[in-house]
């Protein structure tokens, strides 16, 4: 094969490819390949392209083989597969290399890791409690009412925990089912804000918190799905309540916007402002991601199960709107969920 024919078929395949000559120096090159190492590659040695002892490795074998590489990509990793095998270019031998990329499954496999390695630590801690107290109330406090009462106390609420947590579980999986399907119902988004309000009353008076609503005067239509949306401003209140009520108040508005930027278009924002202690800016980026606590044990005291936000991530993404957190150490937290109108 010449060099003018292997440059049309890499030119024709899906997956990054190269071929280099005996000396390891790139004869020609693909798109695909050049989106991996940059542009202009034919003529550089392959060492000072690749940069990866497994690729050399790999060539100096000489043999038909696959290798797996990890490379630095603008910060991120990137996962390859190598695919190394002798050819014949314009008579003299030479070596054709193919990469896949598999970053996409190498995430996604790492994310299905880190997912059941958090739900199977966020169950351990109750079960071993209820075991234990089991356990106790079975042997040493077989006769004792005190001890079995007290016991039992504890027990209902780690079990409420797990509860919890599975029902959490479910709705997770529920609105990524759905996340694809834009919601067609019209609601008034006000008159769920204040049922809602109303619902958490008790909540707010438990903490010694009141409500301050601006905006549910007169109604506000939008398009979403009712329970979905009852979720998101119920997780909001009651995070607000739980982790701000220190500041004795929370502020609830809704606001008719008659074009967002980011959504392009007429658009509805729900706020929900509490004064309470706030947030370090560091852990903002995160709070939206699956188990991520920024105080594990007073949020587990608590009764979260750290995934109300990314549940709410889900469900604004799945209604094309826009969630966002700002938060002043001292000061309190906003968060504000802007929907399409």
């Amino acid at each position: 094969m010449n060099r003018a024919d292997l440059l049309q078929v890499l030119g024709a395949l899906p997956q990054a490819a190269l071929a280099i000559d005996a000396d390891a120096r790139i004869l020609v090159a693909n798109a695909g390949a050049e989106g991996i190492f940059g542009a202009e590659l034919a003529g550089k040695p392959l060492v000072m392209v690749a940069r990866q002892p497994a690729v050399m490795a790999a060539v100096e074998a000489g043999a038909r083989q696959s290798v797996r590489i990890t490379r630095q990509d603008q910060g991120s990793e990137q996962y390859l597969i190598l695919t190394v095998a002798p050819i014949r270019v314009d008579g003299a031998e030479a070596q054709m290399l193919f990469f896949e990329d598999i970053t996409e499954r190498e995430v996604a496999a790492q994310m299905r890791r880190d997912f059941v390695a958090n739900v199977s630590h966020e169950l351990r801690t109750p079960l071993t409690a209820l075991m234990g107290f089991v356990e106790t109330l079975q042997g040493p406090a077989k006769n004792d009412p005190v001890a079995q009462e007290r016991f039992l106390a504890i027990m209902a609420g780690e079990a409420g925990r797990m509860n919890r947590l599975v029902q959490d579980l479910l709705s997770l999986s529920q609105v990524e089912a759905t996340e694809r399907i834009r919601p067609t119902a019209e609601i008034d988004l006000a008159q769920l804000l204040g049922s809602t309000l109303r619902g958490l009353e008790p909540v707010a008076e438990a903490a010694k918190v009141v409500f301050e609503t601006e905006g549910l005067e007169r109604a506000v239509p939008v398009r979403a799905d009712s329970d979905q949306v009852r979720q998101v401003l119920t997780n909001l209140i009651e995070n607000a309540i739980k982790y701000g009520g220190s500041g004795g108040r929370v502020k609830v508005m809704v606001e008719e916007i008659s074009r967002d930027a980011g959504l392009r278009g007429p658009a509805v924002q729900v706020v929900v402002q509490d004064f309470g202690q706030g947030i370090d800016r560091m852990h903002i980026p995160r709070l939206t991601e699956r188990f991520y606590r920024v105080d594990s044990h007073r949020s587990r005291a608590m009764g979260g199960t750290g995934l109300g936000l990314a549940i709410v991530k889900h469900i604004v993404n799945r209604h094309r709107g826009r969630f966002r957190i700002e938060s002043t150490v001292g000061a309190g937290s906003r968060f504000s969920v802007t929907l399409p109108r």
